[in-house]
């Protein structure tokens, strides 16, 4: 049987409800939270951490945010995950703005990544480059 959430996971859950229902699992001693499927949060250390990533991540700073790391061999880690603002802790109407934002990241995060295509150019300066071979 899952073990339920502790209360600080339920009350992260509920002011994330504007992405819908957000599902809580255990995870290396904290907790992963997912939207249809998505990563948009951890909970570590009693603090709440959403997805950010390199478009998203100067508004989250400007905020004030802190990013998640942690210590691993002797160095430190961080991941693409910041903590929301103070004040968007109080209600769900005030984590949105936030919630949206991680879920922007987590769908960018899931998108394809787009083929390097070789420019034309290169292409044809390397096939000019290759010495011809002797017959």
């Amino acid at each position: 049987m899952p073990q339920p959430p502790d209360p600080f996971v339920e009350h992260v859950q509920e002011l994330l409800s504007s992405l819908g229902p957000v599902t809580a699992r255990r995870m290396f001693g904290g907790w992963g939270l997912s939207v249809d499927g998505l990563n948009v949060g951890i909970v570590a250390w009693d603090t709440l951490f959403l997805k950010t990533n390199a478009e998203t991540e100067p508004r989250w700073l400007a905020a004030g945010s802190r990013p998640f790391l942690y210590e691993a061999k002797g160095k430190s880690v961080r991941l693409n995950y910041h903590t929301p603002p103070d004040e968007a802790m109080e209600a769900p109407g005030l984590m949105a703005p936030w919630a949206r934002l991680a879920l922007q990241a987590a769908l960018a995060a899931r998108a394809p990544k787009p083929r390097a295509k070789r420019p034309a150019a290169a292409a044809a300066k390397k096939t000019r480059s290759t010495p011809a071979r002797k017959r």
